[in-house]
């Protein structure tokens, strides 16, 4: 599967188990939410979920 890294604000990578296209979109839909809405993701190690505001990504890349 495709994987993604987001750099956050605070320096912070994460790496996603999601094709670019897919994190990029449920970040949009976050933002375009009502406030305090999460991106919700999976981690890649451990396939740990996580929530992400998305006014805290400064990046997006594909991790392949």
């Amino acid at each position: 599967m495709a994987k993604t890294t987001i750099l956050l604000a605070t320096g912070d990578q994460l790496e996603l188990d999601a094709p670019l296209e897919e994190v990029v979109k449920s970040l949009e839909n976050a933002a375009r939410s009502s406030a305090g809405t999460l991106a919700r993701l999976t981690l890649v190690e451990g396939d740990e979920p996580v929530a992400v505001n998305a006014a805290h990504v400064v990046m997006v890349r594909s991790a392949e």
